[in-house]
């Protein structure tokens, strides 16, 4: 410890936001880079070098953040980058992405703020880019063993890292045009600008992973048949199968499910389109669902420019506290007001009189979200087109419209935001493979990732189900390890987690 009372000397201060005005104007990372540096040091100095670090047990990973922490407070950045990339592949996206359920189980937050790992992580990422740390490492000899991973996502990427640089040869299968999966096109520009991700493919391009783009397994390629080419496959597909909302009125025009929405708007940033083909731009817009999907696709929103916009959740909204139920160290659910959030509220308060066709905007909090409202049906116009939706309050604790609550307010474009269930059941893969899913729609695998099928493994969330990008790159880092064991009878890779390991979030 740099010093030993900086715990109770410094106060938290994490990275700055840029101003509302100047961040919805473009599609940048809203964070203000150059803020952090100046703090970073003082801030890692108040880790406070607890007896047990509960920060590693609440981080998947395992990471080693009191050591880093220390390691930077002392301006040593080089060993800090060199601990980080130990346990964890793609620091910089993690510093971006993770919810930092390390935080929640930092030992300061018992009974005061607790130290803003999250933002050293980023520091010590961007830090070792910057400063040219982060180079290829190219095994020192090949195995002469192949290994196929379908999806380049978070867990397939970090997997496929894993096994090349254990003397593999990894190919990786992707169906869309450009690696990235989810962390391409689900992940908005102003969330991690995508050239984060391209340095990191180029990384592992050099050292020898090789990338298939626009091929469909299970439809472009027989996935039976890929198996028979390489000596063990990874199904790491993501849960992409989302969540629908079966109310009337769900067919009309302009209703559309988040991640038909996404893509599109992430696709117009890498030059595929000059205008979004679905744009919010002079619409009101209605996004049901309250989870971080929703509020990506409201900073999308506000970016396009739309005339309204409202954020329904069907929960009761949380404490600004921890319940007695969700001691510390569990990540708990309380009220958490995101940069998207935020610019929705300031935004409001600067919005002027719109045509809504004679419906009434809600009085939300902060004119952005509404919670325990449970959406009954989509009303149209003559085109076919919605134009409204019936809302009602929900029973406290439960998910039942309180009936005499039934309202409307203006739609020209939903946006559905519900979540997913597990893997895509009509990719072919499923059953070109012989895998079986689990009663949740999971892809079923033991204890250390193996699939019925000798030599498939599965890995991320089309195993876990929808989870967090930690939790995705643990199971790809431990799933390579448990690769590197079946081709060769051993391994020295890591392995972080294990299938059956539980999350700390509900």
């Amino acid at each position: 410890m740099a010093d030993p009372k900086a715990f109770l000397n410094i106060p938290r201060r994490t990275c700055a936001r840029r101003p509302v005005e100047e961040r919805i104007g473009d599609w940048k990372e809203v964070y203000d880079g150059r803020s952090l540096l100046p703090i970073i040091n003082a801030q890692a100095g108040r880790c406070m070098d607890c007896g047990i670090p509960f920060c590693h047990s609440s981080c998947p990973l395992g990471n080693l953040i009191p050591e880093w922490n220390m390691l930077v407070s002392r301006d040593d950045w080089d060993e800090a980058s060199q601990r980080l990339h130990a346990t964890n592949n793609f620091p910089e996206f993690t510093g971006r992405l993770c919810p930092a359920p390390c935080e929640s189980g930092c030992v300061l937050a018992i009974n005061a703020d607790p130290v803003t790992i999250k933002n050293i992580e980023m520091a010590i990422a961007d830090h070792a880019w910057e400063h040219d740390l982060v180079q290829p490492l190219p095994p020192q000899r090949l195995s002469g063993r192949t290994v196929a991973v379908i999806g380049s996502g978070p867990a397939g990427l970090a997997a496929a890292q894993q096994l090349t640089r254990a003397g593999h040869t990894v190919v990786v299968y992707e169906r869309d045009d450009r690696v990235g999966g989810l962390l391409r096109y689900g992940i908005p520009e102003f969330k991690m600008e995508k050239h984060h991700l391209d340095r990191r493919i180029a990384q592992m391009r050099a050292e020898g992973t090789k990338f298939r783009t626009e091929v469909a397994v299970g439809a472009d390629v027989d996935a039976a048949e890929l198996k028979e080419r390489h000596d063990a496959v990874l199904v790491a597909v993501g849960a992409t199968e989302w969540r629908e909302l079966p109310v009337p009125g769900r067919d009309l025009a302009g209703v559309h499910q988040a991640m038909e929405y996404l893509p599109l708007a992430n696709r117009v940033r890498e030059g595929d389109f000059a205008e979004p083909p679905i744009t919010a731009e002079g619409k009101h817009v209605v996004i049901v669902g309250g989870g971080d999907t929703g509020a990506d696709c409201l900073g999308t929103v506000l970016r396009q420019r739309a005339a309204s916009v409202v954020q329904l959740d069907i929960n009761p909204r949380p404490s600004d506290y921890r319940s007695d139920d969700e001691p510390w160290p569990t990540y708990p659910r309380v009220h958490r007001v995101s940069p998207a959030h935020e610019e929705g509220h300031v935004l409001a308060q600067q919005r002027g009189e719109t045509d809504t066709g004679g419906l009434p905007l809600p009085q939300t909090e902060a004119d952005v979200r509404v919670f325990s409202a449970s959406t009954l049906r989509f009303e149209g116009d003559d085109a076919g087109r919605v134009r409204a939706l019936h809302l009602a309050d929900t029973e406290p604790g439960e998910r039942r419209p309180i009936a005499g609550t039934e309202r409307l307010i203006p739609a020209q474009l939903v946006l559905l935001a519900l979540g997913f269930t597990g893997p895509d059941r009509d990719s072919g893969i499923i059953e070109q493979l012989g895998l079986r899913l689990t009663s949740r729609g999971r892809l079923a695998r033991d204890d250390v990732f193996g699939t019925d099928v000798p030599g498939v493994f599965v890995a991320g969330d089309a195993g876990r189900g929808q989870s967090l990008i930690v939790w995705a790159i643990a199971e790809g880092r431990a799933a390579a390890a448990a690769i590197d064991h079946y081709l060769t009878g051993r391994t020295e890779l890591p392995m972080p987690v294990r299938a059956t390991d539980l999350p700390l979030t509900a």
